[in-house]
């Protein structure tokens, strides 16, 4: 890839926000070897929520699409704190995705394409990933989506 990661968010109008603080006793990125784990993101932008409640019921596909997005986001700020440039990263090699959502809500494949469709659009083919989207009923502070990641990286 010839441009960096970091033009083709500038390209995409996205600032990076400051990587999050934990909330608890556990670290919000570790590595081990080549391998960069983040802990999970919310969707934070600016410091608020940006989706709160249940797929299905408060939040619809399209907002927890968006949702998705803004985890992504944050999960690129969290690279970028553990790494210091976002071009050492080889290929993002998985993503789960866990959806806030009520029982009967089958759509969590479609919440994840918002953060798995951003990141390729940032990474490019280093952003393709293996992905799991699993339904959960709750997640913290009401959050609709929070993502994890695992990158391979220099």
């Amino acid at each position: 890839m010839s441009e960096t990661i970091e033009k083709r968010l500038s390209d995409l109008g996205v600032t990076l926000p400051v990587a999050a603080s934990p909330a608890a006793n556990y670290v919000p990125y570790c590595r081990s070897g080549n391998l960069l784990f983040t802990a999970g993101q919310l969707p934070l932008r600016e410091g608020k929520l940006q989706a709160s409640g249940l797929l299905g019921r408060e939040v619809d596909t399209a907002s927890g699409k968006e949702a998705a997005r803004y985890c992504a986001i944050n999960i690129l700020a969290q690279a970028k704190a553990a790494l210091g440039d976002l071009d050492k990263i080889r290929r993002l090699v998985k993503i789960t995705v866990f959806v806030a959502s009520v029982p009967d809500f089958v759509e969590q494949h479609l919440v994840a394409n918002g953060a798995s469709d951003f990141l390729v659009a940032v990474l490019g083919d280093r952003g393709k990933h293996a992905r799991s989207a699993v339904g959960t009923v709750s997640l913290p502070l009401n959050a609709a989506v929070e993502i994890e990641a695992i990158f391979e990286v220099e």
